[in-house]
């Protein structure tokens, strides 16, 4: 690829675009508008869940768009209490909060948690977030976000937050000791943008333990790990708990924008009419989306196959990769991997799309695959056939 021109002479320069425009897809591949095709394992940062132009998903929208796309909040949607009901069947929790992004459901979260506090009488709440986090770009948001990179420029900072490193129960213990105001714990499954780092099955059950024990919510951001992209509904349920308070997105509409925030009995009547609210939150488009996407997912396995297949790309990128000088970790669950160097590589996502393969690099030097859920093990063998030599030769001339 050449380093094209802008050709987005009136859209704001706030991305770092690589000189590719996508036409259309089908499953997991796309095409430009050159008709070069593309495997695509980011799945719109793992959003499309089905992949694109899903035979069953395309008909259900066109149906929805021809009757309703949007009304207003005034009124009852249908298929929003029943996607609500869905989620709350699979998470085992209450009550449903529609919003249309990540960063909407993880806001909502965080005001959650300051109404639980002042519920209580706590004037000034606190709550505990991690280091390398990412919870969104919003300034409360970004305050809860671990990393001064994205923080540069827009201060001051939301006050009222405590950081502590990943994975850590001496840590949160310590940060925490006798002070009275912390009302709540809030951290990914797996940091997504911090790269790709899970969060240790025992630690998520002692955080449980400690905010019982101390009446804190606990609140477990599933926005990129969630939907089914680790082989569960939703990530913290390789560890058995339960959150209090849950924000999805992304995976949730397989490309329709929506946001979610699932709430157990503690958080579940915080908010009540006046409180909080969105325009665009559980519209007739978007909640359609999140059932048909339910329904399909179930249909075809696809929490079975993002299982099977995760594991099997990730045991062929270990096989091939785990000794070569400059890995340092292939580590992930199911489709959301992550391959870490041990030096920037961000040169590798031009390199991939030249060899027709989406991906990105997160956090500097970690390479990120979050595919659509409908991979086949015929496509991830493509992946790794197509990223292990890119990544050796890359690592061989910075040697």
């Amino acid at each position: 690829m050449s380093n094209a021109a802008p050709v987005e002479p009136h859209v704001m320069n706030t991305y770092g675009r690589l000189p590719i425009a996508l036409s259309h897809g089908r499953g997991c591949r796309v095409w430009d508008v050159n008709g070069k095709e593309y495997l695509d394992a980011l799945g719109g940062i793992a959003v499309n869940t089905l992949g694109h132009a899903h035979p069953k998903l395309v008909p259900a929208l066109q149906e929805q768009i021809g009757q309703l796309i949007h009304t207003s909040n005034y009124y009852y949607t249908p298929n929003a209490e029943k996607l609500a009901a869905l989620l709350c069947e699979r998470s085992g929790l209450d009550k449903v909060f529609f919003c249309s992004s990540g960063l909407e459901a993880n806001e909502a979260a965080l005001k959650l948690a300051r109404k639980f506090g002042h519920d209580k009488g706590i004037d000034k709440p606190e709550i505990v977030v991690y280091e390398k986090a990412f919870h969104g770009r919003s300034i409360a948001t970004l305050s809860a976000t671990g990393n001064p990179k994205v923080q540069a420029g827009f201060g001051p900072l939301v006050e009222g937050f405590i950081r502590v490193p990943l994975n850590d129960v001496a840590a949160i213990r310590q940060a925490t000791a006798g002070n009275p105001n912390v009302v709540a714990v809030f951290f990914e499954a797996i940091q997504g943008e911090g790269g790709v780092n899970p969060v240790d099955a025992d630690y998520m059950r002692e955080v449980r333990a400690l905010c019982d024990a101390n009446d804190w919510l606990l609140m477990i951001d599933e926005v990129q790990c969630g939907m089914g992209r680790t082989g569960k509904w939703f990530a913290h349920q390789w560890a058995g708990i339960q959150p209090d308070v849950m924000p999805l997105a992304k995976g949730l509409g397989s490309g329709v924008p929506i946001g979610a925030v699932v709430a157990g009995p503690k958080a579940a009547s915080i908010f009540q009419p006046g409180n909080h609210g969105t325009t665009f939150g559980g519209n007739p488009l978007a909640v359609r989306a999140g059932v048909e996407t339910i329904r399909i997912m179930e249909e075809e396995g696809l929490l079975e196959n993002a299982a099977q297949v995760g594991q099997h790309l990730q045991t062929a990128l270990l096989t091939q990769l785990m000794g070569v000088a400059g890995v340092k970790q292939v580590r992930g669950k199911g489709l959301m991997i992550g391959i870490e160097l041990d030096r920037p590589c961000g040169v590798l996502v031009n390199r991939c799309a030249e060899a027709g393969l989406l991906l990105s690099v997160t956090a500097d030097s970690v390479v990120r695959m979050v595919p659509p859920l409908i991979l086949s093990v015929a496509e991830a063998d493509e992946i790794v056939a197509k990223l292990v030599p890119l990544i050796k030769a890359f690592l061989a001339e910075q040697a």
